[in-house]
């Protein structure tokens, strides 16, 4: 693949929310998470796992993080999380909520549509497919180990682009991690990092044409050492 191959194709990826209700071979998973597999890990200790789900055991994980988070349960995850954005990285987060509910014609104010919005989440966009990343626990607190599981999970996003896959990372769909370790047989000796909702995309669903903002390089980076 030449550069511009590259570029384009990250470009042109989106996070899809909307898909069509068709199952995604597992000949395809496999392939896609053996090319994700081979991203970088530090000191090739590739800790990652994936667990790919579908059918009647994914729709119990849906059924139960729903549940548990309609009912003001709190959230259960088994890595830690910020308790809320704030500054800028808040101001990002509303940004593409806007855009997002733009696209879909969720005015801010509409709660009742909003939460609908937000049961999506928790359903897993009702994906046919989720990929549940995990480490082995004996790097649970070892955040190169996080590093590198952020790393394969990327890939894991790319390689599936490239199959004509939609995917959306959705942290919301497992909130509940321990209804996820029970349908997904996860082993105790790892640990629930994130999921990756799948799916070949809905075409006539709105929001999968936005495309979040991303900051230009010279916000992002800084060169020392280089002749101007």
């Amino acid at each position: 693949m030449d550069t511009d191959s590259f570029r384009n194709m990250v470009q042109e990826r989106r996070s899809v929310r909307g898909f069509r209700d068709e199952p995604v071979p597992r000949e395809v998973l496999e392939e896609i998470i053996e090319i994700a597999a081979g991203a970088p890990s530090s000191m090739n200790t590739q800790p990652w796992h994936f667990h790919a789900l579908t059918g009647a055991p994914l729709d119990l994980i849906r059924e139960g993080n729903t549940e548990r988070m309609v009912s003001g349960a709190a959230p259960q995850r088994e890595i830690s999380l910020n308790h809320g954005y704030e500054g800028v990285h808040r101001d990002r987060q509303k940004e593409i909520a806007v855009q997002l509910f733009e696209a879909m014609g969720i005015g801010w104010d509409d709660k009742e549509r909003r939460r609908d919005w937000a049961m999506r989440g928790f359903r897993q966009f009702d994906a046919p497919v989720s990929v549940v990343v995990t480490c082995d626990r004996t790097l649970e607190h070892d955040t190169v180990g996080h590093f590198d599981c952020g790393a394969v999970t990327y890939g894991l996003v790319l390689a599936a682009f490239t199959k004509g896959i939609g995917c959306v990372i959705n942290g919301q769909g497992i909130m509940q991690s321990d209804v996820v370790r029970e349908h997904a047989n996860i082993p105790e000796d790892q640990v629930i990092m994130t999921c990756v909702a799948m799916g070949y995309p809905d075409q006539d669903f709105v929001a999968n044409d936005v495309k979040s903002t991303r900051r230009a390089v010279q916000e992002v980076a800084s060169f020392v050492g280089f002749e101007d």
